[in-house]
């Protein structure tokens, strides 16, 4: 029963499933675009509960707007899409035991190597425009997986949007943020506000980095949007300020 709001001028669109070769197996993808023409790519890296029909409806909609998007199992090496059932809750202890395993096998360089198929894989298309370069979207783990998309791929990432990203300052040489004078492009981050009031600090980081980068970010913290406010089968998610943060990624 999820439902979005339907743009006044969307366009007509065609969902595929698609299975992707990478250099570990196949990855299995929604792949969502407008009917006729050729559209910008944007990838979209899910949060921890992977592709669902959540994050197919929200890929939907963006294309609906004129984006050709690719939505990522991030877990195919494991299993392919849904890895939980509808209606599953991080809060639940169960959920949680079974999913951080899945999480915490994603490395940086593993992402990264995800980053550079999923890209080459949207240049292929006929449906995507190559003169345009490519967005990327992240939710709470995907969050950093954008910062890397964006870092490890300057030429063809243009612009790049985390919604209540999650480890993107932290402790180590491979903290995200550390790669910001790596990218081309600009940025939206979607700050929930219990996660800036666990990490206060970390917007002042992003900022000072993408100043000192010479790059445009739009770092924002959503007031009484809490950590998942974005997704929109989320028990937290906020519709209001989801639909602030959507109009911003726009």
């Amino acid at each position: 029963a999820l439902t979005l709001p339907r743009a006044a001028n969307a366009q007509a669109v065609i969902e595929n499933d698609v299975r992707i070769p990478t250099p570990d197996g196949m990855a299995d993808c929604y792949f969502v675009h407008p009917a006729s023409g050729r559209h910008p790519g944007v990838i979209v890296w899910p949060d921890i509960l992977g592709l669902r029909p959540a994050f197919r409806l929200m890929a939907k909609r963006l294309a609906e707007a004129g984006y050709a998007v690719l939505v990522v199992n991030p877990y195919y090496r494991r299993m392919t899409a849904p890895v939980v059932a509808e209606g599953a809750s991080f809060q639940d202890p169960a959920t949680r035991e079974f999913l951080m395993p899945l999480a915490m096998s994603l490395t940086p360089e593993v992402q990264v190597t995800d980053a550079v198929t999923f890209v080459e894989f949207l240049d292929q298309q006929d449906v995507v425009d190559t003169s345009r370069r490519i967005g990327t979207t992240g939710y709470c783990m995907g969050g950093p997986y954008v910062m890397r998309t964006a870092a490890a791929l300057p030429a063809r990432v243009g612009a790049g949007a985390s919604f209540h990203g999650s480890r993107l300052v932290i402790d180590g040489a491979d903290s995200p943020h550390l790669l910001i004078p790596n990218m081309r492009g600009s940025f939206l981050f979607a700050i929930a506000e219990n996660d800036d009031q666990r990490e206060p600090e970390a917007k002042n980081v992003l900022r000072q980095a993408f100043e000192q980068a010479g790059l445009a970010a739009e770092i924002e913290v959503y007031p009484g949007a809490m950590h998942g406010w974005c997704a929109l089968d989320s028990h937290v998610y906020n519709p209001e300020q989801a639909e602030r943060a959507w109009s911003r990624l726009l």
